[in-house]
């Protein structure tokens, strides 16, 4: 094994996880394979367009991952593994009120944050951070307990956090360094087979499972990896085809005849796994838990804070109209006529309108007709007349991020229970800056990250064409 640079430390990561994961969930295995087929046949039927928002190599090999910790200590350690491979901590989710069941976490996402890398590998990990400070789900005595047993265990050892600290600096390891950051980072998120303390475990379940997912084990592990898939509707279809029970809808964005936007995600349902249970009398014997699933994504286009205001107010409208429509309609199906009324239905309108990201490209055809020859552009254009005349070409930014009413709904679809939750309770004021201070660097604001990238192409193109663009 030759010296690893952090973007190929971050792809044999991913795959290292992946192979795991299949080892303990094979109904994962089927998932991929799926997936594989799908994005094929998207690929053989809809030829260059299939790549429009990425490579098929990339879409192919993409993976978003998700684990969740239990204290500021350990998101802060995590982020020290992630850094490791290139992956910073992006967006700030709250999903203590993104659901009706309880889910008691805060969230952020550890990714790549250039372009480039993210061409080269795209690996992200949803990782969630149990909110164990909050009155409304733990009372005073359950948040004494949480404390002490979070506090009391060690998720990643000390040689781990070392070797991570110097592959961050030097962006990557030596060959030894690097086969041996990736065994400790790998086993670090593989399931424990310690037995878990049965009444510790079904105290925090009341509470909410994901709770108890957290804070009633030893360990963290992988909860789900998730493959990216072109055409989700048809997977679902298929994976209902293999026998496999899938959670009830699609969540996110309905399928509708404009582009795709933000992010669509489903997952079969969590699959009883067997544990070793400890109980008080210090006996034990194997049971079942249903806490991990398959989750698969499809990617589309990221909005702008304007485009994201009109998808909340849609969402919002789709609501209200589910809560009138008649028994048997879906959330989906009312989704689809909202986005019909409210959205346009080309990229190019996204674009004027600025609801979406996008890079621009220099259509050199259409800077050199004869209109413009004969009236040649001087000093100043707007970005609209220039997309208009067809001289910039709108491509569209993919949307790396998540959302979090639909990670909730992930998260409560694969729950047996809905958990407690004691709404008299003010809840603990948690936001993008607070988690920066837990993690120990800036969280980056994704609608930053995509403004950064969509001018730093307008202003490749005003160098090109000599001019200033205006927006």
């Amino acid at each position: 094994m030759t010296a690893l640079e952090t973007w190929e430390l971050r792809a044999e990561f991913a795959r290292r996880l992946s192979a795991m994961y299949g080892r303990e969930v094979p109904a994962y295995n089927t998932l991929v394979e799926v997936s594989t087929e799908v994005n094929e046949a998207y690929a053989a039927k809809h030829g260059a367009e299939a790549e429009r928002l990425g490579s098929i190599a990339r879409v192919t090999a993409e993976r978003h991952g998700a684990i969740r910790v239990g204290s500021p200590k350990e998101m802060a350690q995590v982020a020290r593994v992630f850094a490791a491979f290139g992956m910073y901590p992006v967006g700030f989710y709250d999903l203590r009120d993104a659901s009706s069941s309880s889910v008691p976490v805060v969230s952020t996402a550890f990714r790549p944050i250039d372009g480039a890398e993210l061409a080269k590998n795209p690996f992200r990990v949803f990782t969630s951070m149990l909110a164990a400070e909050d009155p409304r789900f733990f009372d005073q005595e359950l948040r004494v307990e949480l404390a002490a047993f979070i506090g009391a265990r060690q998720l990643f050892g000390e040689e781990l956090l070392t070797l991570a600290d110097k592959a961050a600096a030097d962006g990557g390891l030596a060959a030894d360094d690097a086969d041996r950051l990736l065994e400790l980072a790998t086993a670090a998120f593989e399931l424990s087979g310690d037995p878990v303390d049965y009444e510790w475990y079904k105290k925090l379940e009341a509470v909410s499972a994901v709770a108890s997912d957290i804070g009633g084990v030893s360990t963290t592990h992988i909860n789900h990896l998730t493959p990216r898939v072109l055409d989700i509707d048809e997977l679902y279809k298929r994976m209902q085809d293999r026998g496999i029970s899938m959670i009830d809808e699609i969540q996110g964005p309905p399928r509708w005849d404009g582009p795709d936007l933000l992010l669509r995600q489903t997952s079969f349902r969590a699959l009883g796994e067997n544990r070793v249970f400890r109980y008080a009398d210090g006996s034990t014997s194997e049971g079942e838990l249903r806490v991990r699933f398959g989750e698969v994504e499809a990617r589309g286009m990221a909005l702008t804070v304007a485009g994201r205001d009109l998808y909340d107010r849609m969402v919002a409208e789709s609501d209200a109209r589910l809560a009138v429509a008649p028994a048997g309609t879906t959330r989906v199906e009312v989704a689809a006529g909202v986005w019909a009324e409210n959205l346009p239905r080309t990229e190019k309108e996204l674009a004027l309108q600025g609801l979406a990201f996008f890079t621009y490209r220099l259509d050199d055809a259409a800077l050199d007709s004869a209109s413009l020859r004969s009236a040649p552009l001087a000093g100043t254009a707007s970005l609209a007349g220039l997309v208009e005349a067809g001289i910039a070409v709108p491509e569209p930014i993919v949307y790396e991020d998540f959302l979090p009413r639909s990670a909730a709904g992930i998260f409560q679809s694969n729950l047996t229970e809905e958990g407690s939750k004691d709404e008299a309770q003010l809840g603990t004021s948690y936001d993008i800056h607070r988690m920066s201070e837990i993690v120990g660097s800036e969280v980056h604001d994704p609608n930053d990250l995509y403004q950064r990238q969509q001018d730093a192409s307008i202003a490749a193109l005003a160098h090109r064409l000599n001019i200033t663009i205006t927006h």
